[in-house]
């Protein structure tokens, strides 16, 4: 794996994070870490999966990929939203996006053992919806893709929503 310099998207933006796959806080997570890529295109990411997220034997289990693709790909759509309005990622307010549909194309098996490699951007304009295409890579071998659309929101407002208190 390649070592990142400086600090990631996920430490600089929220240290108090606590999603599963990407928080920085959660210490049950996988604590998955991004960082913009020298193109200033790409977001990269960086995972060795633990043996425990085997599915078939010697092959990644398909809902971990999934996992890394949402947040890694979360974390591009806010890290375009913070570039397009040229905000640092620890600057306030914070901008925030949920998933809104997430898709992911399996095209080879995912072989356990070898450090995973995601690059992900945005595909056209950055808006309320923006579309992320991420590309899994084992070693050099394309093994994933996904194509999502993240949606920016008020995060208290989602919560609030969501335990029908709105």
């Amino acid at each position: 794996m390649t070592t990142q310099l400086g600090c990631s998207l996920q430490d600089s933006a929220a240290p108090e994070g606590v999603c599963f796959g990407c928080g920085t806080s959660n210490v049950h997570g996988l604590h998955v870490k991004s960082f913009w890529h020298e193109d200033g295109v790409h977001v990269i990411a960086e995972h060795l999966p633990d043996a425990k997220y085997c599915g078939w034997p010697d092959l990644v289990y398909g809902g971990l990929i999934a996992m890394l693709v949402d947040c890694h790909s979360n974390w591009t759509a806010m890290a375009f939203h913070y570039r397009a309005q040229q905000r640092e990622v620890d600057s306030l307010p914070r901008i925030n996006c949920v998933t809104g549909n997430l898709g992911i194309k399996f095209v080879k098996p995912t072989p356990m053992g070898v450090p995973l490699t995601l690059r992900a951007r945005v595909e056209g304009e950055v808006g309320r919806k923006s579309r992320v295409i991420c590309e899994v890579y084992a070693g050099d071998v394309l093994t994933a893709v996904g194509d999502s659309i993240f949606v920016r929101v008020d995060t208290a407002e989602l919560a609030s929503q969501a335990h029908g208190r709105v």
